[in-house]
């Protein structure tokens, strides 16, 4: 007797189920589960055999069935700070880049995506996993951290999985992707002292408030001290990430009437508004001031001169950042990531 559903071979007139995937791949079928869902405790290998098998069969997961069996929406939150850039787009356009890679490996895991804004007026931490929206939170920006970090202690407190991008921070709770940003302050400076500049400003606040910014800057000065240049702190003015804070911290450094022959931005953002302020005070980019900036958003490549950047790795980032929650989902053991930037040379230095 034949158990319907149970390794049997697909009929014309039945629906392939799990278990023929099983029986032909020779696993299990919680295997050919969490083959099918991207579970990356499956190999290589046997995902792979797996799925062409499915394809074969022309067998398409039931995701309501499967989120109901697991009591899981199948769905991931995304909440952007609000950052308010001057184009009214409120969202940092590094975060945006990253956009692309996080829904790809949503789809790739069988999970849908639910953006929003953080509203930090408002009890967001409490709005979507608690209401069963999503299973997980992503976290992009923060803006003041000093500030943010209460909220982040509440999401541990109640026990919610999240993950967010930022500066890894052993004291923020949580698990943590960010990038090396001292590696890659240090590889601006590096850059620019290899150009032969020696008085290196540098645009953006870094204190404990923004501590992306400040890491950036330590791996600046990390440059300047193995290179026996002195670090000259009237060279440093805060800034946003905002073009308008760029352009406004660039004139009052040109108003110290302080030499300075290169510009470190704390981001691309910064910087595009810095050479907006060069251009307007008649210093030529590169001639008279090089330039680098953070992130290697679009419009960096399209500036003129186009600018040379720490470029983040937005890609591996989004896959990173979605993997560590559906980890977290599943209590299992998860870890910071801490990934390294690459320098992306352009006419600006």
């Amino acid at each position: 007797m034949t158990v319907k559903g149970r390794g049997r071979g697909a009929g014309a007139n039945d629906k392939p189920t799990s278990f023929d995937i099983a029986a032909r791949a020779g696993v299990s079928q919680p295997t050919v589960s969490r083959a099918l869902r991207g579970d990356r405790t499956v190999s290589a290998a046997t995902r792979m055999r797996i799925e062409a098998i499915a394809r074969q069969l022309n067998y398409k997961v039931d995701k309501n069935a499967s989120s109901l069996r697991r009591g899981q929406s199948m769905t991931l939150a995304l909440l952007f700070f609000e950052d308010p850039l001057d184009d009214g787009s409120f969202i940092n356009p590094f975060f945006l880049s990253m956009l692309g890679s996080i829904l790809r490996t949503c789809a790739a895991r069988g999970y849908d995506l639910l953006s929003s804004f953080q509203q930090l007026s408002a009890d967001w931490h409490t709005d979507y996993e608690d209401s069963r929206k999503a299973d997980g939170i992503i976290l992009l920006g923060y803006g003041d951290y000093e500030l943010y970090k209460a909220r982040l202690a509440a999401l541990v407190a109640q026990g919610t999985h999240f993950v967010r991008w930022g500066s890894v921070d052993t004291d923020a709770g949580g698990a943590t992707i960010g990038c090396d940003n001292i590696a890659g302050g240090r590889m601006a400076g590096t850059h620019l002292l290899g150009r032969g500049r020696r008085r290196i400003g540098f645009i953006g606040d870094a204190d404990d408030h923004y501590p992306e910014f400040r890491d950036r800057y330590r791996g600046l000065c990390a440059a300047l001290r193995e290179a026996g240049q002195p670090v000259d702190p009237g060279l440093h003015v805060d800034a946003l990430s905002v073009e308008q804070s760029g352009y406004d911290a660039t004139r009052r450094l040109l108003a110290r009437d302080i030499p300075f022959d290169a510009l470190f931005a704390a981001s691309d953002i910064i910087a595009l508004g810095a050479v907006r302020a060069l251009a307007e005070a008649g210093r030529r980019v590169p001639e008279d001031v090089a330039i680098i900036g953070f992130d290697d958003i679009p419009a960096a490549a399209t500036t003129q001169p186009p600018l040379t950047t720490i470029a983040q790795d937005y890609r591996k980032a989004g896959e990173v950042l979605v993997d560590t929650l559906l980890r977290r989902i599943a209590e299992e053991p998860t870890d910071t990531a801490l990934l390294q930037p690459r320098l992306i040379v352009r006419g600006s230095t």
